[in-house]
């Protein structure tokens, strides 16, 4: 090649892929196409669609490097046949192309190069819905060759080109099926909550559903050793595209960890596609690449146009003249006129409930303690069977074993159950003249409400109903062979557990609290907490028990949090894990809480008088909160219950008449309870007809009224059960609340009395007196207590060192806190360690046995293509959605930690007029919440304990009488049945300060030890050393010669 001709690129490209339409902002293609022409070296020839499809390829222009790759109606054999024909140098293989139309292909290769895909499997048809011997498919999981995939799991059509992707959900979560599809106008997906089967009709993958936070990465190489990420929300969440004002897609470039580079490097080389984009899941702490489309440039970034055309011209440069300096000038040719983007700035300065303490505190972490919404009332209804059928289900799912209990929790097997026992319900309701024992009517009436309650809801879900079998007697049989005998089981004890289901109001209510959090919690943020979390510097984990209304409450939360819409199921499998040791269960305090129940009961039912030793601090007697004529309340009580149970019974009457007339005549259609959950209103046709609101026939409301009425009074041995007392008390509010239409006379009466009751009784089931609630709080919260403790010195320890890379770039500028790198100095080859050193604040994982956070992989934005004016910001929250009795725990170990004997002579975390008002608060209801809130203040010390400040506040939550509230609140009730969330209170002192070094101190005795949480996994492409402690790593790493010339 002679000096001074230029290099021709030839751009073989169909043209709608070069031009995107007349925006002002024109196709990255073109921008990038300038770019090159603006240094002076290339010669750039477009072919143009006429010259592609029409012209042989010997007419085709000729030319030094070739920009060819395929889109729709693209002739790629034809293009294959001008390389070999001219053997220009190519930027993307022509050959690999096709690979790309095959995701079995593509993940064959990828696994070839050893680059980490999610687990799956391929089911393979040759014609629609051919059956197949090695596919089997349950209710919830399929089987692929005997490889098991529960739901959630992915099912990708095998053609690349086919973007009909479904989600499938598990009934636990409440089933259905999301579909993702190719971006149309602001969806992305689409929920269908009544789809369950998989699809039959062609070939597909199946593969391991990745829980990724509702974020997607999409990363774009410009030859193996530069790639440009971006994160987007993942179209798996709520299907709703974010755009920003201009109506673009909103993406937030981030930081790729070591591994990731090395995965883009892989890629490139795998597919010899040195332009090409590729889709990467980040789940628990690893990355796995589910998705490689080739050619395909970032849309809207001025820097990465800039980086792609300096890749481009030293990778032809180097290939057809690498006589010519590839070295980039000072000042870039194209940069005289270049727009000035806006940047969007954040105000950061923190300002607690508390005061505030200059502009120099930053928000630092969030931890919420949270107690589900409102829901049905809990209930239970136990019965002893004999019947073959019942045991005989029992044994089919214990595996046989006579002596083991059974659960029935899925569909299926609610199914068994519901058919037999409509075989076993009598048919007609025996008249009260045949002599028909009692015991045998009750025992009918108990399988009646079995099938009712099996009944209710359309199809299951062991998200709202359990039952358990225990196996009561035996006895002998031979066995089969005559060898020997066998055991078999001639009564068992069932036990139905249903309803404590979220309503209508509790998903309202925590949506509610999601937003209050959102506009409130963040100072100086606004809407800002939408952006921190989209840019990956919100570092966000939901954790919620095991209890379905737990888990919907946690995934709504998370709506209004996160400004999401739709359905609730495909929010709580992207969003929520479930930590059931750390928020479920009170079995290691149960001896205790047994014998403050006795004490009370004592307390309650002798009518003494508490004498206050100590009238300064209420809260210190036993059984504080009793009512002084509890004795007396309790006869009324009991009244009250027979008068509104007894008009219940009436209503129910009227309705099993009707039912069984229609019964005769046609089919009543159940009532569905998914479909109810899906909604946020109330069934205003069912209030309208004078039916119960949501699922409750008159049948199981009678049913649910009755049992209280026997249980709460044992007329035979002229006994009261305490116990009983918040059962009542929870009724009566339901049905206040909920079923007001039905003008219950008397419910209002008897709701004032059991509340008096309940006062006493609900805070003193968790400790009779201070240290007693210490000692049981600390019992059950005890898992809780030390995961918040690993959440505030995370959260420390993180903004020690980005506080120590700040002080070391004031001393030394050339250390970058993701300042701006030489280009050039990217594409030198880079050792591993190098590598490492990309991202200055892609911490790996903090190794160290502190770290809990076990998968916890922090990912950061990318400060030099983000407009953020404090790119290193990061907030941490922490949310823990629970139940009453965690709630009441972990406040009675904050309050009265100070009682220990270790700590005697400190002050109490809480200051005495919160106590005083906590004495007050009786109930900590739906939605109530304790919250913590660490602040930082950069301007003291790093050493100095007042640097870390902890506010706490907490809400009673929706803790307002149904009977309160001015008119136009009390018509909101009836209308909305809602009740609103009290604000949050403070616990300390105005201008107190708690530092995290006192809260460590007085909580930690009480807390389960860091070191005895589960060990975090190390990420793969760690060993020795640097497993150690990534934070040492990269503080070294930061420090390190590599970014200097």
């Amino acid at each position: 090649m002679k000096m001074g001709k230029k290099v021709t690129i030839g751009v073989c490209v169909m043209e709608k892929k070069v031009k995107c339409g007349s925006e002002a902002f024109s196709g990255p293609m073109l921008q990038i196409l300038e770019r090159l022409q603006a240094f002076g070296e290339f010669e750039i020839v477009h072919f143009g669609d006429k010259v592609i499809l029409e012209e042989p390829i010997e007419r085709w222009p000729i030319c030094d490097c070739l920009i060819a790759f395929y889109s729709s109606g693209y002739p790629l054999e034809k293009a294959e046949a001008y390389a070999a024909l001219r053997k220009p140098f190519l930027v993307n293989e022509l050959g690999q192309q096709h690979l790309l139309h095959d995701r079995r292909e593509v993940y064959e290769r990828l696994e070839m190069f050893g680059i980490p895909v999610p687990r799956y499997a391929l089911v393979n048809r040759e014609f629609p819905n051919q059956e197949l011997d090695y596919f089997v498919e349950e209710e919830d999981f399929i089987e692929v060759h005997g490889n098991k995939f529960w739901k959630p799991f992915v099912e990708k059509p095998v053609h690349g080109d086919d973007h009909g992707i479904m989600i499938y959900y598990p009934s636990s979560a409440g089933g259905g099926m999301k579909e993702l599809f190719r971006k149309v106008g602001n969806r992305s997906s689409e929920f269908h909550q009544e789809v369950r089967r998989v699809r039959r009709e062609g070939s597909y993958i199946y593969e391991e559903f990745m829980p990724t936070g509702g974020t997607d990465v999409k990363v774009y190489t410009v030859g193996p050793e530069y790639a440009h990420a971006e994160a987007r929300k993942s179209p798996v969440v709520d299907g709703v595209v974010m755009r920003n004002p201009d109506g673009k897609e909103v993406r937030y470039p981030v930081l790729l960890t070591p591994m990731e580079k090395e995965i883009s490097r892989e890629i490139c080389i795998a597919f010899q596609q040195a332009v090409c984009g590729f889709d990467l899941l980040r789940s628990e702490g690893r990355s796995y690449v589910c998705d490689v489309n080739g050619w395909s440039f970032v849309k809207n970034s001025y820097k990465y146009y800039d980086d792609a055309a300096c890749v481009l011209r030293k990778m032809f440069l180097d290939a057809k003249a690498p006589h010519l300096s590839s070295t980039i000038p000072p000042i870039l040719p194209w940069k005289v006129n270049e727009p000035v983007q806006p940047s969007e700035g954040l105000t950061r300065q923190g300002s607690g409930i508390i005061g505030t303490f200059g502009q120099s505190e930053e928000l630092r972490c969030v931890i919420a303690i949270i107690r589900h919404g409102d829901r049905t009332p809990k209930q239970k209804v136990k019965l002893k069977v004999t019947e073959e059928k019942l045991l005989n289900l029992m044994l089919k799912y214990n595996g046989g074993k006579p002596r083991a209990e059974t659960k029935l929790k899925s569909a299926v097997q609610l199914q068994d159950l519901l058919d037999a026992t409509r075989i076993l319900v009598p048919r007609i309701r025996p008249g009260r003249e045949s002599d028909s024992e009692a015991e045998d009517i009750e025992h009918a009436e108990k399988l009646r409400q079995v099938k009712a309650v099996l009944e209710e809801g359309g199809h299951f879900s062991g998200i709202y109903r359990k039952v358990q079998l225990k196996p009561l007697k035996w006895v002998k049989v031979a066995k089969s062979n005559g060898e020997g005998e066998d055991e078999k089981p001639v009564e068992a004890l069932m036990i139905l557990k249903y309803g404590g289901v979220l309503t209508h109001a509790g998903r309202n209510q925590a949506e509610e609290l999601g937003r209050y959090f959102r506009n409130n919690m963040y100072p100086g943020e606004g809407t800002g907490l939408l952006r921190l979390h989209s840019t990956y510097r919100h570092d966000l984990k939901i954790y919620s028990s095991d209890e379905g209304r737990v888990q919907m409450s946690a995934a709504a939360f998370a709506k209004g949090l996160l400004d999401l819409e739709g359905q609730l199921t495909p929010i709580l499998v992207s969003l929520v894990s479930k930590d059931s040791s750390m928020l479920d269960g009170l079995e290691n305090a149960s001896s205790e809480m047994e014998e403050a129940k006795a004490r009370l009961n004592e307390i309650i039912t002798s009518g003494i008088k508490s004498v206050n030793s100590n009238p300064e601090k209420p809260w210190m007697v036993d059984g504080a909160g009793v009512h002084p004529n509890a004795s007396e309340l309790l006869p009324e009580l009991v009244k009250l219950t027979k008068k509104v149970t007894e008009q219940v019974r009436l209503l129910a009457k009227d309705e099993s008449e009707e039912l069984a007339e229609a019964s005769s005549t046609g089919v009543i259609l159940p009532y569905d309870q998914a479909k109810a959950l899906g909604k946020t209103n109330i069934d205003v046709d069912r209030i309208a007809a004078g039916l119960p609101c949501g699922s409750e026939g008159f049948l199981l409301m009678f049913a649910r009224w009755r049992k209280l009425q026997r249980d709460l009074y044992n007329e035979r041995k002229e006994r009261f059960d305490i116990t009983q007392i918040p059962d009542v008390y929870d009724s009566c509010k339901y049905d206040l609340l909920h079923n007001a239409h039905l003008n219950l006379e008397g419910l209002d009466e008897l709701f004032k009395v059991a509340q008096l009751l309940a006062d006493g009784v609900i805070p003193n089931e968790y400790g009779i007196n201070p240290k007693q609630k210490l000692k049981i709080g600390s019992k059950i919260a005890r898992r809780l207590l030390g995961k918040i403790l690993i959440d505030l010195r995370n959260t420390r320890e993180e903004a020690i060192s980005v506080a120590e890379l700040k002080s070391a770039q004031d001393i030394n500028p050339s250390v970058p806190i993701g300042g701006r790198e030489e280009i050039d100095q990217r594409f030198k080859s880079q050792s591993k360690m190098d590598l490492a050193g990309k991202g200055s604040f892609t911490s790996e994982k903090s190794m160290d046995q502190e770290d809990d956070e076990d998968k916890e992989t922090k990912y950061r934005l990318d400060p030099k293509y983000a407009n953020v004016k404090t790119p290193e910001r990061h907030v941490r929250t922490r949310l823990y959605f629970t139940s009453e009795s965690h709630i009441h725990s972990l406040m009675n170990v904050l309050r009265y930690c100070n009682l220990d004997e270790s700590l005697q002579g400190e002050d109490s975390l809480v200051c005495d007029s919160a106590l005083e008002r906590l004495c007050k608060t009786k109930e900590l209801d739906y939605m109530s919440q304790i919250v913590l809130r660490l602040f930082e203040n950069t301007e003291v010390a790093l050493e100095d304990p007042k640097r870390f400040r902890i506010e706490m506040t907490f809400s009673r939550g929706a803790d307002l009488s149904p009977l309160e509230g001015n008119d136009s609140e009390a018509a909101s009730f009836h209308q909305e049945h809602t009740l609103p969330i009290m604000g949050p209170e403070r616990l300390q002192e105005v201008g107190s300060c708690l530092t995290l070094e006192m809260m460590e101190k007085m909580i930690r005795q009480f807390a389960m030890p860091a070191e005895d949480f589960p060990p975090p996994s190390i990420p793969q492409g760690f060993s020795g050393y640097f497993s150690k402690s990534a934070a040492v790593l990269e503080r070294l790493v930061n420090l390190w010669p590599f970014n200097k010339h």
